[in-house]
Order: structure tokens, then sequence, then C-alpha cells
């Protein structure tokens, strides 16, 4: 299975905090699992961390270090990407959201979240 980390996802999985399940611990410790983390995370962390979010108080540059030492794989966010946030239906208002399901459609990824209002983007999503 190929899955892409939503952005609270990947920060708890990095933190080994307890907010992360038990069901997405198990999903992404699957042989043969493939755990990709977007640089739209990165970039939302960043403009988060400006905004003084308590939950993003984080070094986005050392976030990215620990990404790859842990094995995640990094994904850029291309063109095409952009193209497909533009015809995505408005499920969602949230852009990076939106970019995270634009990238999981376009790859195929599996896009595991927390975030059940993303449900209505089908089978790129998986709730934990």
């Amino acid at each position: 299975m190929r899955l892409l980390l939503d952005t609270h996802i990947f920060l708890w999985t990095l933190d080994d905090s307890p907010k992360l399940s038990r069901e997405a611990r198990e999903i992404m410790n699957t042989p043969g699992a493939e755990c990709h983390v977007s640089a739209v995370s990165f970039w939302e962390i960043a403009i988060r961390a400006v905004l003084r979010r308590d939950e993003f108080r984080v070094d986005v540059a050392r976030l990215v270090k620990a990404a790859e030492t842990t094995g995640l794989k990094l994904l850029s966010f291309s063109p095409e990407h952009a193209i497909r946030v533009s015809t995505l239906p408005g499920h969602h208002a949230d852009p990076f959201d939106r970019a995270l399901v634009a990238q999981a459609m376009t790859e195929p990824l599996t896009l595991l979240t927390g975030d059940a209002a993303l449900v209505p983007y089908g089978d790129f999503v998986t709730v934990v």
C-alpha cells in the first residue's frame, strides 16, 4: 500500500504521539507499505509556525531531515497536482488538505488522515 500521510499524521508519527491511533500504526507498518510525506505538509507547518499555532511550533528544516531519517519518502508538489486541485469538488475548503487529496489522486496514493471531512473524496482517503 502506498500512503500519503496527512500533516497531523506525519507530525504524530515523528513524535510517536499517543494521538496516532493503533489502526494508523498498523496500516503504516503493514509489510510493503510505502509512506510518503508531501512538500505541502512542510509548507503548511511553516505557515502555521509563523502564525504561532501551538501544535506547529517546530523547525521545518529539522522535520525534513527527520522524515528522511525515518524512511519517509518526500513527495514534491507538481503542476499536475495543482491542475488536479482545480478539478476537485468543494467538499473541503482547506487548501492544504485539498492539495494532499489532489496528490493522492494523481500519484495514486491513499491519504491517511484523521479528518473525516475528507471522506467524500472517496477511495483515495482513509480515515484513522
